[in-house]
């Protein structure tokens, strides 16, 4: 049987999770229902657009562009902040529900992910009935709808499940890319940002199906790598592979799209730890060790650059991974306002892996005072954990963050 992937893809999730949590607290609104946005400070008029309602979209509302420029097209604009910690409430469960129909499932983000349909096949009429079962179980118990593309492999899945929003199941098999992918904007294309956009249409590609049929040599003379990878995309080229999460795995990493870019050190390496926190937190669920850490920072222009570095052992700890990280943000900052950042973990082992060590290594250890990878620190960090569990994410603070002349404690 030929590759079936799904995309599936929470609408406006930020929106949809608040939306239901106030009601669940007694409110009489729908945010969904009317012009409404998550991020920032409807008082203090500052921040990005995380989310935005179908009525706010009415508007012209645009996610990721300022709440003040938002607010002039609309000034009725309900806006709430966002809570990143119910976010992932919302998202576990729709995982472990996506599980109860098959484990062979890759999450991409915190509201989007990739389910491998094939294995399942037998059991289900159609691809299509089974993404209707699924989309209508996501509605009965979890309160909120999604979107699902159906393709034979990961980018024109995801493509399909950018159509017609919300609650939209779509397919985009290969016979159908003529007429469904190729009369869209060059812009529509995944990996095809703004530069890139304005580059192709500068050279008269205006639409998919544009880039599809221009001559692969010339993208390459004139975008390098990256014009093969637009002209294969174009094309509907991509992998149908599926990284389960049930497997061991051969990088865990985590980043987040600031609300606000970051022009403070000590505020990027706040973000730092709590990504630092998710890695490890995954290291530990898969029972695997890192070799590696990579720091990735994307800029308020959108340019991204990264830099990696081993670590001296094998590890998983919360302290190890977050103080490398930082020794490579110094590195690798130059200063310029942030807009994204992530870590990265790889050449992981399992954790009873046998870790042999050069001399060097082993003289530097013995020198230290502080083992990032013994079995006190492991278990330090389980006990953070079980107290963040049961207390919230803000109930332990690292106390080398209480930067008092920072501009939320000042002198």
């Amino acid at each position: 049987m030929k590759p079936i992937i799904f995309h599936i893809d929470v609408n406006s999730a930020f929106l949809s999770w608040t939306a239901i949590e106030e009601l669940k607290n007694g409110s009489t609104t729908d945010l969904r229902l009317i012009p409404s946005i998550i991020g920032g400070s409807q008082k203090k008029r500052h921040g990005v657009v995380l989310a935005k309602s179908i009525p706010a979209k009415a508007f012209g509302v645009r996610t990721g562009e300022p709440i003040a420029h938002a607010l002039r097209k609309c000034e009725s604009l309900t806006i709430a902040p966002p809570d990143h910690a119910m976010y992932r409430r919302h998202s576990k469960r729709l995982i472990e529900l996506l599980h109860t129909y098959t484990p062979d499932l890759e999450k991409l983000s915190i509201d989007e992910c990739y389910l491998n349909f094939g294995p399942i096949a037998h059991k289900y009429e159609s691809p299509i009935v089974a993404a209707q079962l699924i989309s209508d179980d996501i509605k009965r118990q979890l309160g909120f709808t999604v979107n699902i593309g159906i393709a034979p492999n990961r980018l024109l899945a995801k493509m399909a499940s950018d159509f017609e929003k919300p609650d939209k199941i779509h397919t985009l098999f290969q016979e159908e890319i003529p007429s469904k992918l190729w009369p869209l904007p060059i812009e529509d294309l995944y990996m095809v940002g703004k530069s890139s956009a304005n580059r192709l249409r500068a050279l008269g590609i205006t639409t998919i199906g544009d880039l599809a049929h221009t001559d692969q040599n010339f993208l390459v003379r004139e975008f390098k790598s990256h014009g093969k990878l637009m002209w294969e995309y174009a094309n509907g080229i991509a992998s149908s592979t599926i990284c389960s999460d049930t497997g061991k795995l051969k990088g865990i990493g985590n980043s987040t799209t600031l609300s606000e870019d970051i022009t403070i050190a000590a505020e990027a390496k706040k973000i730092l730890l709590s990504l630092a926190k998710q890695v490890s937190s995954r290291l530990q669920t898969s029972k695997q060790l890192a070799q590696t850490v990579t720091v990735e920072i994307k800029n308020c222009y959108f340019h991204t650059c990264s830099h990696q570095r081993p670590l001296l052992f094998p590890t998983n700890t919360i302290s190890s991974i977050y103080e490398l990280s930082c020794r490579l943000f110094d590195e690798l900052w130059d200063k310029t306002p942030i807009r994204l950042l992530g870590i990265r973990t790889g050449k992981l082992l399992d954790e009873d892996a046998p870790i042999q060590m050069n001399l060097f290594e082993m003289e530097e250890i013995q020198n230290m005072t502080f083992h990032p990878s013994n079995k006190k620190q492991q278990n330090l960090d389980a006990a953070l954990k079980e107290i963040k569990n049961r207390f919230g994410e803000d109930a332990i603070m690292r106390g080398s963050l209480l930067n008092k002349e920072s501009p939320q404690n000042p002198k």
